[in-house]
């Protein structure tokens, strides 16, 4: 059995990042392995948090050991948590990657951890690249993945991003694993009436944080398409804005949209999740570029199609005709598969798919994979992981 640390966010943090991070955590924990969580006192000073607020307001999760001990922005957290980890040998420590403002206080962990000439060093990488470009990408992001040894990627785009800048080291893909954390599914009338809504009314959802690269715009295009003006539908925005709403509100103004949104634009708590998803027709993910996307393994737990844009990893999780729509990220596109779904009465056909495509996705897999790119790195003494 193996002795594991993993860094990045998880409780009190809020969000699909630490929601990931816990269930990883169990998951190794179920194979029998030592699994300790280095998460954040400070994960982003307040000025730089996009949100209402970081912190979650749920009950903590039970039997997982938790350490806040990383300040983003103070260094000597950083070297105190690196030496922490050189003394405490851990086999391998898996550093969860997914902003390049992390890179100075992971680049330099990692380097201190690494000094026991023991340790292995993994990224579980959401972006190399990131969505939104911001200045220092490029260093803080070097810093890190040359700290590294060995890489594992959700999507094919990190992938091959990461053979860019990091082309002599190991790295493997394994799929997103199922967020099978929120519970089980309900009966779509039960999931309806736990929210208010209407049930004379059929519903698309919109999940998630609310960014420009979300194409939450494009579907508000989308949905002003005159032709599902006709239909008894109404569009679910579900999650908190994470910029400016404004140009959204002109939109919905512009096409007189008000009375065919339902808005719960504030941070869905993981209880009330089950509920947004199941009363859902069709999940929708008209993203404008994007490596991986956690929405798509909760419809999938939920046993929901999707549509999703061509771009980034999105088509790779969800065969077009099988589990759902892959359109272009176009507004015409969009509101053309929309109204196929509807008109076309797909979702019976598309529902009976989902249980044997889900099949691939799970936590068991992905932890093997990581213990096996861990146990494929040479380590810098004749020391080896233990497994």
């Amino acid at each position: 059995m193996a002795n594991i640390v993993i860094i990045g966010p998880v409780y009190p943090l809020r969000g699909g990042l630490a929601t990931y991070n816990e269930r990883l955590a169990k998951a190794f924990q179920e194979q029998g392995d030592t699994v300790e969580i280095i998460t954040f006192s400070l994960q982003y000073p307040s000025f730089l948090f996009p949100g209402q607020t970081q912190y979650s307001t749920e009950a903590p999760p039970v039997n997982l050991q938790i350490k806040a001990l990383i300040n983003s922005v103070n260094p000597l957290s950083w070297v105190s948590t690196g030496l922490y980890l050189k003394k405490s040998r851990p086999d391998f420590i898996i550093f969860r990657f997914w902003l390049p403002f992390m890179g100075p206080a992971f680049g330099t962990i990692a380097r201190l951890a690494a000094q026991n000439n023991y340790t292995r060093i993994l990224a579980l990488t959401d972006n190399a690249i990131p969505h939104e470009k911001r200045i220092g990408d490029v260093p803080f992001t070097k810093y890190f993945l040359s700290a590294c040894q060995g890489f594992i990627t959700m999507s094919r785009a990190v992938l091959q991003d990461l053979e860019k800048l990091q082309p002599n080291k190991p790295k493997v893909y394994h799929p997103h694993p199922l967020y099978d954390n929120f519970g089980e599914p309900e009966p779509k009338a039960e999931a309806i009436k736990a929210l208010g809504l209407d049930p004379a009314y059929q519903y698309l959802l919109f999940f998630g944080f609310i960014r420009a690269y979300k194409g939450l715009d494009l579907l508000l295009e989308a949905f002003a398409d005159e032709r599902l003006q006709a239909l008894p539908v109404k569009l679910i925005i579900a999650g908190e804005f994470y910029e400016d709403a404004q140009p959204y509100e002109q939109i919905i103004k512009k096409y007189n949209l008000e009375h065919r949104l339902v808005r719960a634009t504030e941070f869905i708590p993981n209880s009330q999740v089950v509920h947004y998803f199941c009363a859902a027709d069709l999940v929708v993910q008209p993203y404008k570029h994007a490596t991986q996307s956690g929405v798509s393994q909760i419809a999938y737990h939920f046993n929901k199609p999707m549509l999703v844009t061509d771009v980034g990893g999105l088509a790779e999780l969800i065969p077009d005709g099988k589990a759902g729509y892959v359109t272009a990220a176009q507004p015409q596109a969009i509101a053309d598969a929309l109204l196929d779904f509807y008109t076309r009465n797909r979702e019976a056909k598309l529902v009976a798919n989902i249980p044997e495509l889900k099949k691939q996705f799970s936590w068991e897999s992905m932890v093997s994979t990581m213990k096996q790119l861990a146990q494929s790195l040479a380590p810098h003494s004749g020391n080896s992981a233990r497994s």
